[in-house]
């Protein structure tokens, strides 16, 4: 057997490349903490506030195409440096912001820089470790770092923003954009593709540009608004018609942007569906859950985001483990029994609240059990769709990884969470308030809390109970639907995944 040559540099390319990441991860969800006193602060409009939330996903769903061909061209590490110089300015226009749309064009900004360090972490990584089994311990480091980094955001954005204020979660990213400048330039090696020559295809820039960002904007807003509105529904015949163009023409030009062909591979587009699927449910979850904890529980968003800890701990704990039992068993039933345990654990509050009412140590243990299942899952499903893709189409692989999981959470939202609000609105029962008010409690858990706080007294407290208990009765039904997915997921696996399949092997 062939033992490839070994970077000496590897494992501190792969500090750098985590340290990269974890700041991404963290930057998509610490905002969800800091945002009540960003917005007491500049006093946004619904719009505005709308734009602020969605603007970074957006930018970074847009451009993620893009941006791994761009790498290819241009250089990987040179791009990925490009993008903390984007990331370090647009933080420090979110800093001094003093005005709503100052917020909406850093976070833009800071969308854009991650569009371009997200992919180009994978293609480095893949680049440097050349080693399969190397490469899959790497990867588990990768997945661990990725969803940690989300979970944790919420704890440090809380720790930060209630001494400090909310510029404080835009200020973390200065220190720890300059460390990680300053190491990469020093040990990043650059590394290109071998398709990078010929014409650049602006045309299908302006494509995946268009059909992205219809798409990822279709999506949310269809969460927002609901079927009846039209806007969503045009966004996504737009996105659709924008990306069959561009698949058409990816698959007649001899250096296409983005290499569709991986789908070819039964390995790849079942790995990517690992990916997707779960993803759906696990943004919807953490969302639905997040929102149970604040208005249902009461809890701090800091408090909030300690009682997700289990998740993301377990989800490390799992990640680790996942290459050892990649060497051991058949990469099918290592991935397909992850999905199982992860929608086992999507599965739980619902069974629990058939028998008792569901509090806190219910949630713990159904967290604990996702975070082992999605650790397994995605851990496996990224090393087979990163090693299924040819070392010179990786940046391809790259950005269908990161879309999977950006477009994966936002549906999930979207989709799970209006299911979420219709079963809530289906479990309150009459009230007995002005109309305002009623149809303010009716609207989301959030407006009946807000509602309750305001009337006060034993009115506020037994409106609050009951708003708490019809969400309560709401989630547990969209978990058990996002459980359904994850076991759709391993359905797939167990039937496409070749049983000779080992991307921990080298060839």
């Amino acid at each position: 057997m062939h033992t490839p040559t070994q970077d000496p540099r590897r494992w501190i390319v792969l500090a750098i490349l985590s340290g990269s990441l974890l700041l991404i991860s963290m930057d998509t969800t610490i905002l969800n903490v800091a945002f009540p006193s960003l917005v007491g602060d500049l006093q946004p409009g619904a719009v505005q506030q709308l734009w602020i939330i969605d603007v970074y996903a957006l930018a970074l769903s847009g451009l993620l195409v893009t941006a791994g061909a761009l790498g290819d061209r241009w250089g990987r590490k040179r791009l990925l440096m490009a993008g903390f110089g984007i990331f370090s300015v647009a933080s420090l226009i979110a800093v001094f912001s003093t005005e709503a749309w100052h917020v909406i064009a850093a976070r833009a900004l800071l969308g854009i820089g991650g569009a371009a360090i997200m992919p180009a972490t994978l293609s480095i990584l893949r680049s440097v470790f050349t080693d399969a089994r190397e490469r899959a311990f790497a990867l588990a480091v990768w997945a661990a770092v990725f969803g940690g980094g989300m979970a944790f955001g919420p704890v440090v954005g809380g720790l930060l923003v209630q001494d400090y204020g909310w510029h404080s979660a835009f200020l973390l990213n200065l220190p720890v954009a300059a460390l990680i400048v300053a190491a990469g330039l020093r040990y990043l090696p650059e590394s290109r593709s071998e398709r990078s020559a010929g014409a650049w295809d602006w045309w299908g820039v302006g494509q995946s540009i268009v059909g992205m960002l219809a798409l990822a904007g279709g999506i949310k807003q269809l969460g927002k608004s609901g079927i009846a509105d039209p806007l969503p529904w045009a966004l996504l015949i737009l996105a659709a018609v924008a990306l069959t163009v561009f698949v058409r023409r990816q698959l007649r030009l001899d250096n296409p942007l983005l290499q569709v062909r991986l789908f070819a591979k039964p390995a790849f587009s079942v790995a990517a569906t690992a990916i997707f699927l779960p993803m759906v449910g696990m943004g919807a979850i953490l969302f639905l859950v997040t929102q149970w904890f604040q208005y249902g529980q009461g809890y701090t968003p800091l408090e909030a985001g300690l009682r997700l800890l289990p998740a993301p701990l377990a989800l490390i704990c799992a990640s680790m483990v996942a290459p050892a039992l990649m060497q051991r068993f058949a990469i099918r039933h290592v991935l397909g029994a992850g999905l199982v345990v992860l929608a086992a654990g999507m599965a739980l509050p619902w069974t629990f609240q058939q028998f008792t009412d569901l509090g806190y140590p219910a949630f713990a243990v159904a967290l604990t059990v996702m975070g082992l299942g999605a650790g397994l899952a995605t851990t496996v499903a990224s090393v087979t769709l990163i090693s299924a893709a040819p070392a010179h189409e990786v940046s391809s692989a790259a950005a269908i990884e990161e879309t999977c999981y950006e477009l994966g959470s936002a549906m999930g939202v979207a989709i799970l969470g209006s299911t979420a609000a219709a079963l809530y609105r289906g479990n309150l029962p009459a009230l007995d308030l002005d109309g305002p008010s009623t149809a303010a409690v009716r609207d989301s858990v959030g407006e009946a809390a807000h509602t309750a706080e305001r009337l006060g007294g034993a009115v506020g407290q037994a409106l609050l109970d009951t708003a708490s208990h019809a969400y309560t009765l709401a989630i547990t039904p969209a978990f058990l639907l996002a459980g359904v997915l994850a076991v759709a997921a391993a359905a797939t696996t167990w039937s496409l995944i070749p049983r000779d399949l080992r991307p921990t092997e080298n060839h």
